[in-house]
């Protein structure tokens, strides 16, 4: 879970340098198009095989996937990749929170929640479209959690996710035409994009279908409050953006909060064991 958060999010802050000359929603368009290629290429799913049921959690998958890449490549065009990863952790922290079973349980998500609004604190000068983006990339992360529990329930190896990410590429594919042009027109932009496609669809979304595989869909939501403190580790080492205390405090909460969720869902499973 953490090396795709890392993946992911440093995809994310090595591609704002492309916003400027494509756009963010044709960068997120290229990236699931590059992406999309590199994995069915590599896992060749064998569809005659495949069920109605597999088709459709794919197409979920792939829907909800492009749904909130291109509200959180919107955002982070806007407000700084922290604040914004932030925020749109409160997609997969409704997941925690809704489906809560103790009090110790619902303590970590309350903590996790405190932080993310500390992080996001009134007077960080985030403009409310940046903020409205990064809410609707968190109701596409919300369905992203369930949509990937069951992608990997249903498929072998890294098939399902190849197909979904496919399905994101043909719903995105209107954004990127525009662009063609410049885009092949300049190999450097090619290759920054085809890096970060490789990093973040192909290396990112598999790890994390990886442990979404191994996780419930209500672990998964607190264990992703990990993602803001590595989105503003990244965002200050690479985008050179500036980290205040109240960040602090909430990137120590959000991860308190994912740990003891680790700690209690690895008690549970030894509690089945035994």
């Amino acid at each position: 879970m953490l090396l795709g958060a890392t993946l992911i999010q440093w995809a994310a802050a090595l591609v704002t340098h492309v916003f400027h000359e494509i756009g963010p929603s044709a960068t997120s368009a290229w990236r699931f198009l590059l992406g999309g290629v590199v994995l069915m290429g590599f896992t060749r799913p064998r569809l005659r095989t495949w069920t109605r049921r597999q088709w459709m959690g794919a197409l979920v998958l792939g829907a909800s996937v492009a749904a909130m890449n291109q509200c959180f490549f919107q955002a982070i065009d806007r407000i700084p990749l922290g604040s914004a990863v932030a925020i749109e952790y409160l997609g997969p922290f409704l997941v925690s929170a809704l489906a809560r079973r103790s009090k110790r349980h619902l303590a970590f998500v309350v903590l996790a929640g405190l932080g993310v609004f500390a992080i996001a604190h009134p007077g960080r000068g985030l403009n409310v479209t940046g903020v409205l983006f990064a809410c609707g990339a968190g109701l596409g992360w919300a369905v992203y959690v369930f949509a990937a529990h069951r992608v990997g329930a249903q498929s072998e190896g890294f098939g399902g996710l190849a197909v979904s990410m496919a399905f994101s590429a043909l719903f995105t594919l209107p954004m990127s035409i525009g662009s063609a042009g410049y885009v092949l027109g300049h190999p450097s932009v090619l290759a920054r994009l085809a890096l970060v496609a490789t990093m973040s669809i192909v290396l990112g979304f598999a790890c994390e279908l990886q442990a979404l595989r191994r996780l419930k869909p209500s672990t998964a939501g607190v264990l992703f409050a990990f993602d803001p403190a590595v989105a503003f580790a990244i965002g200050l080492v690479i985008l050179s953006q500036a980290i205040h205390p109240w960040d602090l405090v909430g990137t120590i909460c959000v991860v308190v909060a994912g740990a003891g969720v680790t700690m209690d869902a690895a008690h549970g499973e030894q509690n089945l064991v035994l």
